[in-house]
């Protein structure tokens, strides 16, 4: 992803979209291109979109074969989209969130155990030797128009986190729409957007 987007010269745009306040859910991966700072990278590191204060360590649980899947529990995510306090998550190769800043929201987190030993192999350089799992490592956030995620919620038939990301664009958009109204003086009840109605997890 971070060399096709540097091939392409996509960055600027991306960091731009990012400052303009647009909603942007970045899974896995992506999790890692939104984080303003990331450990475990490959040698030479890799360019970051940034927007996300915390530090995510890329591949935190493993290589491929150390994949599995999780159930976390979700309470934030279940007052706002109903169904159980529980969901899902698959996990690929997945990072985790060592650190986050004061104005990032916890939406779920996973225990781990206190000996867990950093991922690291040939090709893989560790860059903070520093960086030791805590109890805890972070895996889904939301700070402001940003959505992040460590695991693949498309994977299950569970669709809350997609229609917590579509009423979250929503509220930003509405949001966006009364301040503009507002400096121009305009009644804020004309030409009201509707709000996403999205069947929740039944």
């Amino acid at each position: 992803m971070a060399k096709l987007a540097e091939y392409h010269n996509l960055f600027p745009a991306l960091r731009e979209f990012v400052k303009m306040g647009k909603p942007v859910w970045g899974t896995c991966a992506g999790l890692i291109f939104l984080a303003n700072k990331a450990t475990g990278q490959k040698e030479g590191g890799q360019e970051l979109i940034g927007g996300l204060d915390c530090t995510v360590h890329r591949n935190y649980f493993g290589s491929q074969i150390q994949s599995f899947e999780a159930d976390l529990q979700v309470q934030k995510l279940a007052s706002k989209e109903g169904g159980p306090q529980t969901f899902r998550g698959v996990f690929i190769r997945a990072p985790a969130i060592l650190e986050a800043g004061p104005e990032v929201e916890v939406l779920a987190d996973y225990p781990v155990p206190t000996n867990k030993v950093l991922y690291s192999s040939s090709s893989v350089e560790i860059q903070e030797e520093s960086a030791v799992p805590e109890k805890k490592v972070i895996v889904a956030v939301r700070q402001g128009n940003l959505l992040g995620t460590a695991f693949h919620p498309e994977l299950t038939a569970d669709t809350r986190w997609h229609s917590y990301f579509l009423n979250m664009a929503s509220e930003i958009e509405e949001g966006a729409s009364t301040s503009i109204i507002a400096a121009r003086g305009v009644d804020p009840s004309f030409n009201q957007q509707p709000k996403f109605d999205l069947p929740i997890y039944q």
